[in-house]
């Protein structure tokens, strides 16, 4: 993190990346003497409310401006072609006028603000791949996002939207939406045991993810150590904390979902009890970064053999289609949210993003499909041995579930791998 202080003095001439956050109410005129180099400009966590033209900035990549009090989204990029990535999370936003973004855009996040409508000119971002719209007021999204095709990854959740439009539905590259918590999406009612935070003596943090916390509890109503996921707040980058918790409860059982014990449900904790895996678990992949955009990274050294490929992919298609046949869409299926051991064991987790919908609807499951697919080239392209018969069945199976007509790919009960 810099500091204010540091820019004013010219200490920061020639940076390619500026982080500031120390309650901004301006901004600084200083940073356009950054012009010629800057790429990364995060502005997040200030009192900023408005932007002069940034037209100068021909080198920005990515800008992001989250949690500060924008009440309309600014119009201050329109020439930074150069920039990819903008990001306006937690703000007050209402106004998001027309024509005002950059065409090349492909990384747009609007998260938790009070967006009521979309501008028609979002449908000219034709390199948009991921587009979070969690949170807002949506009541319905423009016909224009259907020339959106490079649309890969789409956060609809906590909106106010009263139908998923079937264009959207078509789109030939979409392979992980979410849209609970809408006027339209499907909540069923489900039971589960009810537990309190105090009958819980916690230990180490196991994981953290954008809706909570991970840790290792001892459970002194159950008499057993858990897991325990806590909750932030109500509202998550995906959509509404409990739309989580009950999407947890209602994927039921399988060999390769995580098994939920109970629920927390008071008003200062939100949080689910799950089984304990052993800790030779880790997780298969890590999260997109700011160069892949919607595709996962993995360390460097990572290889894939055809043995683990093809069991990792069996155990994924089988919970798939389990959540599918009780009508839940997993939203988010990722190397990241896919826990493995040296033995080729796996397990699904992470509900964040995970919908209901209509079952007569094919077009959920396939949409999905398309992100197995996904999947299945990504550990390919880090196949040791892929020479023989099965290496090119796997990859034409991956072709067949990544194809851009939606209705022409397979139900997961209808890939077959061997």
């Amino acid at each position: 993190m810099q500091t204010l202080q540091d820019l004013q003095s010219g200490k920061l001439i020639g940076v390619k990346s500026l982080k500031i956050s120390e309650n901004l109410t301006s901004f600084p005129k200083e940073i356009f003497d950054l012009a010629d180099t800057l790429e990364l400009l995060d502005l997040s966590n200030n009192q900023l409310f408005t932007l002069p033209d940034l037209s100068l900035f021909k080198r920005l990549k990515i800008a992001f401006f989250s949690n500060n009090n924008f009440v309309e989204l600014p119009a201050s990029f329109k020439e930074c072609q150069n920039l990819y990535m903008l990001g306006f999370k937690a703000n007050k936003i209402e106004k998001f006028d027309e024509d005002i973004l950059p065409l090349g855009i492909s990384w747009l996040i609007l998260t938790d603000n009070k967006i009521a409508k979309l501008p028609n000119s979002i449908g000219n971002l034709s390199k948009l791949q991921k587009c979070a719209l969690a949170g807002n007021k949506i009541e319905s999204l423009p016909s224009s996002m259907q020339n959106c095709t490079n649309l890969e990854l789409l956060r609809l959740s906590a909106n106010n939207l009263h139908d998923i439009p079937s264009w959207l539905l078509e789109l030939p590259k979409l392979s992980w939406l979410a849209f609970s918590g809408n006027p339209c999406s499907i909540s069923p009612s489900v039971t589960l045991q009810t537990t309190l935070h105090d009958n819980l003596e916690f230990g180490d943090l196991l994981g953290s993810g954008a809706s909570g916390e991970i840790y290792k509890a001892f459970s002194k109503e159950l008499e057993k150590e858990v897991a325990v996921k806590l909750f932030r707040g109500a509202v998550t980058s995906d959509g509404y904390a409990k739309d989580e918790m009950n999407a947890c409860m209602m994927a039921g059982e399988h060999p390769n979902l995580i098994k939920v014990l109970a629920k927390i449900e008071e008003e200062k904790h939100l949080g689910l009890l799950l089984e304990i895996i052993s800790e030779d678990f880790y997780n298969l992949g890590n999260p997109p970064n700011f160069e892949t955009c919607s595709r996962d990274t993995y360390d460097e050294n990572i290889e894939f053999t055809l043995e683990r490929i093809l069991s990792i992919s069996k155990a994924i298609i089988s919970a798939s289609k389990h959540l599918h046949d009780n009508n839940l869409m997993h939203g988010d299926l990722y190397a990241h949210n896919i826990l493995v051991n040296d033995t080729h064991n796996c397990y699904l987790g992470d509900f964040g993003a995970a919908s209901f919908y209509e079952k007569e609807d094919d077009r959920y499951e396939k949409i999905e499909v398309r992100a197995f697919g996904c999947l299945l080239d990504d550990m390919l392209s880090r196949c040791i041995n892929n020479d023989n018969k099965l290496y090119v069945k796997l990859n034409s199976v991956k072709e067949i579930c990544m194809q851009k007509d939606v209705l022409h790919r397979p139900l997961f009960k209808e890939i077959e791998l061997i």
